[in-house]
C-alpha cells in the first residue's frame, strides 16, 4: 500500500482511483479445455441424459467422499427436495433447520407440506447451535436439517446425537462444503443423507446439479425413483434388459441430471483436490491479513475440522468504522472487489414472514451476523495478483474508513 495518506475521497466510490480495473466476483466457474471435451464427447454419444455417465459419476462420486451411494439430480435444491422426501416429511411434521442459509434449505420442507422451524446458530462457526436445536425438538419434530455454512462442518456428532435421541432423520446441507472433512473423515459418508450442489460457484460444476450420498440402500432406492417421477427403473435399465414396461410407485419429479452434465462433472472432480489446495491457500492469506485488523472478524475455525471454504465471510465491527457495512460493500464493489452477503436470514424473506409470522430479532445471534457479513471472492482460478487486490483494496477502506480514537 502506498504510504501516502487517504481519505475518504481517495476511495473509488467517492472517485479515487480503483485498486483493479476489471471487475473481480466474489465466485465463478473454471472450466478448462478437457471439460469442454468431455462435453462434446458425450454430446456425440447415444446417450444425452440418463445414460452411463450419470452412473458412472455416482459411483466416482461416492467414492470420493467415501460413501456407499450417490444419487445425482437436477440441481441441489432438488437434491434437498429429494431428501426432504426419502426423510418420509410431510404435513404436521416439522424439520429444525438454520435461518442463516440459503432459502432452499428451509423451502424443501415447504415442498412437502411440513413446517420449516428454524434454531440460532453458533456465534463462531454460525452453524446450527446444538443446544439451541434440542430445546425447539417436539413430537412434530421428525428431521434436522444441518447447514455446513462456508464450508465449515456443523456439530455434526452433537446433532447425530441429538437424532438417536429422539429417532430424528438427519440431513446434511453441504452444498458449501465438499471436501470438507470433520474429525478426520470426509463430509458426505458421516450421516443419515449428505447433500451437494454443483452450481457454477462451488468446488465443481455441471452447470447446475446436485447430489445425495447416503450408507442406506433403502434411501438411496427411493431417491432414485423420486428423481425419475417416481418410476421404479430408468430407460436405460429397461433397453438393457429389452424390456418395455415400467412402474409407478411414488409421487416423484423429473429431477434427473442428463449425460452432458455428468460429463462435464467426472472431469472436473479430477481437480477437485487441486481446487480444494487453492482455496484453503486463499483463506490462509486472507486470514493471516484480517485477523489483525480490528474492523473485521476473520472466520473462526475449530481445531476438529479442514473447511472446504466455499466461502469466506468476514464480519464488519460496527464501532471501529465510521460506515455502515452496505456502504463498505458498495466501496469494495467501486474498487472492482465483487463482496457479497450470505445470506439475509430466511426467516426474514417477505413469503415467511407474511405465512409464518417471523419477525426481526427471533433469532438474535444470526440476525446481528447476517449485518455484519461480507462475503469476500474466493474461487479456485483466482491468481495471486486478484488475492493480493482484494486485501489491498479492504485495507484501503480500512484506513479510509476506520474510527480515530
Amino acid at each position: 500500500m502506498s504510504s501516502i495518506p487517504l481519505t475518504r475521497e481517495s476511495l473509488a466510490i467517492h472517485g479515487g482511483p480503483p485498486v483493479r480495473q476489471t471487475f473481480l466476483p466474489y465466485g465463478h466457474q473454471s472450466i478448462e479445455e478437457r471439460d469442454i471435451q468431455a462435453v462434446v464427447e458425450a454430446l456425440r454419444s447415444d446417450w444425452l441424459t440418463t445414460g452411463p455417465r450419470v452412473e458412472e459419476f455416482e459411483n466416482v462420486f461416492a467414492h470420493h467422499v467415501g460413501a456407499k451411494y450417490a444419487v445425482s439430480f437436477s440441481s441441489g435444491t432438488a437434491a434437498l427436495h429429494a431428501a426432504a422426501f426419502a426423510a418420509g416429511l410431510g404435513p404436521g411434521d416439522e424439520a429444525i433447520t438454520t435461518p442463516l442459509t440459503f432459502a432452499a434449505t428451509a423451502n424443501c420442507v415447504l415442498y412437502q407440506g411440513a413446517k420449516p422451524i428454524f434454531s440460532d446458530v453458533s456465534p463462531d462457526t454460525l452453524n446450527l447451535d446444538p443446544d439451541q436445536v434440542r430445546a425447539r425438538i417436539t413430537p412434530r419434530t421428525k428431521a434436522i436439517l444441518a447447514v455446513d455454512y462456508a464450508g465449515h462442518p456443523a456439530d455434526l456428532d452433537a446433532f447425530l446425537k441429538l437424532a438417536d435421541q429422539h429417532d430424528l432423520v438427519l440431513i446434511e446441507d453441504a452444498c458449501h462444503a465438499l471436501g470438507a472433512e470433520y474429525r478426520g473423515r470426509k463430509v458426505g459418508s458421516l450421516l443419515h443423507m449428505t447433500v451437494f450442489s454443483f452450481h457454477p460457484v462451488k468446488h465443481l460444476t455441471t452447470g447446475e446439479g446436485g447430489m445425495v450420498t447416503t450408507e442406506s440402500l433403502r434411501y438411496a432406492e427411493t431417491l432414485r425413483r423420486f428423481r425419475n417421477h417416481g418410476i421404479s427403473s430408468e430407460a436405460r435399465q429397461r433397453e438393457s434388459t429389452g424390456r418395455w414396461h415400467y412402474d409407478m410407485v411414488l409421487l416423484g419429479f423429473n429431477y434427473r441430471l442428463p449425460d452432458i452434465a455428468c460429463a462435464l462433472g467426472l472431469s472436473q472432480i479430477e481437480r477437485l483436490t487441486s481446487n480444494l489446495q487453492r482455496r484453503r491457500q486463499i483463506a490462509a492469506r486472507y486470514t493471516s491479513i484480517f485477523r489483525n485488523m480490528p474492523c473485521v472478524i476473520a472466520p473462526s475455525v475449530r481445531d476438529d475440522v479442514n473447511p472446504a471454504w466455499h466461502l469466506y465471510p468476514i464480519r464488519v465491527v460496527p464501532d471501529q468504522l465510521c460506515a455502515a457495512r452496505d456502504e463498505i460493500i458498495g466501496a469494495l464493489r467501486a474498487e472492482n472487489i465483487g463482496a457479497n452477503v450470505h445470506y439475509p436470514p430466511v426467516h426474514l424473506h417477505s413469503y415467511y414472514r407474511k405465512n409464518f409470522g417471523y419477525k426481526r430479532r427471533d433469532y438474535p445471534i444470526a440476525e446481528t451476523a447476517s449485518e455484519q457479513l461480507i462475503s469476500l471472492p474466493i474461487f479456485q482460478a483466482m491468481t495471486e495478483k486478484d488475492v493480493q487486490d482484494v486485501i489491498e483494496a479492504a485495507e484501503k477502506i480500512n484506513r479510509c474508513l476506520a474510527t480515530q480514537d
